[in-house]
């Protein structure tokens, strides 16, 4: 069944909670800003779908990369309902190897770039500013106090970030676009 009437109220109930909760509550507003993220994801490994990119540890699929990284969203959502799921130092070291390793292949950052240099770059663009909101989204309901976000994904999802930008950096790379630093003029 795809509804159960039971939010009708504005309340929504969370991970081995009685409890019902407010839907605006800052735990509904993570939980939602990680589900936007995971979906806006779908969008992107759909459009990804057959591009890869070369590493020196090998050829890499974009899709196969953004997979690991909604499986890993799924995680983070189950501790934030209140699981005692979190993420491992392992997945934390695995984007930071993807990290670095697309830092070999490019240019040193200098600058801000323009977001947009290929569609695929844009969309991870895009992708990041979701990572980004959801992130302060996580924080705010760690320093509140309703749960106890585990440092691991508090690190997890400030890597992600840098993750979809190092992606939105090579995708536009491997298809030969310039990045465009801004002119401030």
């Amino acid at each position: 069944m795809l509804y159960t009437r039971k939010g009708d109220d504005g309340t929504t109930k969370t991970f081995g909670c009685d409890q019902r909760v407010s839907k605006s509550s800052l735990i509904a507003e993570a939980l939602g800003s990680l589900d936007e993220t995971n979906s806006f994801l779908g969008f992107t490994r759909a459009h990804a779908k057959g591009m890869t990119f070369k590493l020196e540890t090998g050829e890499v699929k974009f899709s196969d990369v953004i997979l690991n990284v909604q499986q890993n969203l799924f995680i983070v959502q189950a501790e934030l309902a209140g699981s005692e799921m979190s993420i491992s130092t392992e997945k934390i070291k695995e984007i930071e190897a993807l990290v670095d390793g697309i830092e070999k292949m490019l240019p040193p950052i200098k600058s801000f770039f323009i977001s947009g240099a290929t569609d695929l770059g844009g969309i991870f663009d895009f992708a990041r500013t979701l990572a980004r909101r959801a992130e302060r989204r996580v924080v705010a309901v760690q320093e509140e106090g309703k749960r106890n976000i585990s440092a691991e994904t508090r690190q997890y999802l400030n890597r992600l970030s840098s993750l979809l930008y190092a992606l939105a950096r090579i995708a536009s790379h491997v298809e030969g676009a310039e990045e465009i630093k801004p002119d401030y003029k």
